[in-house]
């Protein structure tokens, strides 16, 4: 069994990123190694490569290297014109970066409910909440199921909103067959090191659908200059670091592969707990493809439940325990407990248990045989 020894057991991750690093790690050391002798570490050679590849796998004209997920969402936020006083609809369940990128431009998010059964915003509860300030909308394919995109795109279009789409949990996930960040104005992809494609650092990147912006973006990673030395508008330093890029292309040739196991691991789960009352399986939506990036159940005691898995020998995690219209750097905007009801039961019962490519159907099995273990005791 895969994990940290302990003086007393040894615990079963939710994610192992050795068993990744150890099949690649030639690969890898080569890829450093031929950065550390080119000498070129910033915006060089491999972070253009990987923008090529990113598009290509994206299917998407434009894309631009930037220093993190995070920062992607306020680069799209500020190419597409947010400022003071504007409004952007955001999901109230989701991590904290969706919101804070919307409040360091002085715009107002303001908190949609989500579809408990697929943890993505509801698109019907975010139309009821457009003012004449609402200028755009992010929708984020939480835990790797793409949020309802149709719905999204058509209410967009009723109300000339850009549509940012918050892909850092979804990469390789798609929506009627159209790959997620190329469906809505731009697209926000994370490397973060836990994530489906990651890198061993921070990185993330930018991606759009219309080639017009092209200039403007790689001009905003980079203090709104083109020529060196001339800023011709108000940018930041945001560029994904040459190395991190160059890991990035070791392991995007293999992304699709890892997906495919990690939809394989979650058949497992469905086959292994599905006739379970006491628990609700993540769904995937027909038009949607589901990546995986946690496996997430509902449970009520959640608390409890993963008190006593990690007792039994299986770690397991909260995303997210609080949501985000209830966070304390949130509460001048005067939400209350009970407002946003989908979001806040979604905080207070889900629970994401193992995942990652490398695990086997045995791997599978013993977190499933611990869960079953658990509920039979927590009746």
């Amino acid at each position: 069994m895969r994990g940290a020894q302990t003086e007393l057991h040894c615990t079963f991750p939710v994610i192992d990123l050795r068993a990744q690093y150890n099949k690649l790690r030639n690969e890898i050391a080569e890829a450093i190694a031929q950065v550390l002798e080119n000498g070129h570490f910033i915006l060089g050679p491999n972070v253009v490569a990987l923008e090529n590849q990113i598009a290509e796998f994206c299917k998407v004209p434009v894309t631009a290297g930037v220093a993190s997920g995070t920062d992607a969402l306020i680069l799209a936020l500020r190419a597409a014109g947010v400022k003071p006083g504007d409004e952007v609809i955001v999901p109230a369940f989701t991590f904290i970066a969706t919101a804070d990128a919307v409040s360091i431009l002085g715009a107002t998010p303001v908190f949609a409910d989500i579809d408990l059964q697929t943890f993505t915003i509801d698109g019907d509860h975010a139309e009821t909440l457009i003012t004449e300030r609402t200028v755009a909308i992010i929708p984020v394919h939480l835990y790797g199921h793409p949020a309802n995109m149709d719905q999204i795109r058509q209410l967009a279009a009723r109300h000339h909103l850009t549509v940012i789409e918050d892909c850092a949990q979804a990469l390789g996930a798609s929506w009627r067959g159209t790959p997620v960040a190329g469906i809505g104005d731009f697209g926000c992809l994370s490397f973060f090191p836990t994530k489906n494609l990651g890198c061993y650092g921070d990185g993330g990147m930018l991606v759009a659908r219309d080639r017009a912006v092209a200039e403007r973006l790689r001009m905003l990673r980079a203090h709104g200059s083109k020529k060196k030395y001339v800023s011709d508008f108000l940018g930041m330093n945001s560029r994904l670091d040459e190395l991190q890029a160059a890991i990035l292309r070791v392991k995007l040739p293999h992304l699709s592969e890892w997906n495919a196991a990690r939809r394989r691991i979650a058949a497992l789960y469905g086959s292994a707990l599905g006739d379970l009352d006491q628990l609700v399986l993540p769904v995937e939506e027909p038009e949607a493809t589901h990546v995986y990036h946690q496996f997430t159940i509902r449970v009520q005691a959640r608390d409890c439940v993963k008190k006593a898995l990690l007792e039994a020998g299986v770690d397991s995690v909260v995303y997210y325990p609080v949501p985000l219209h209830l966070q304390p750097m949130y509460a001048y905007l005067a939400y209350k407990p009970g407002s946003l009801p989908q979001a806040e039961r979604a905080c207070a019962e889900a629970l994401s248990l193992p995942m990652f490519p490398e695990m086997t159907e045995s791997d599978v099995g013993h977190v499933a045989e611990c869960v079953r273990e658990v509920l039979s005791l927590t009746r």
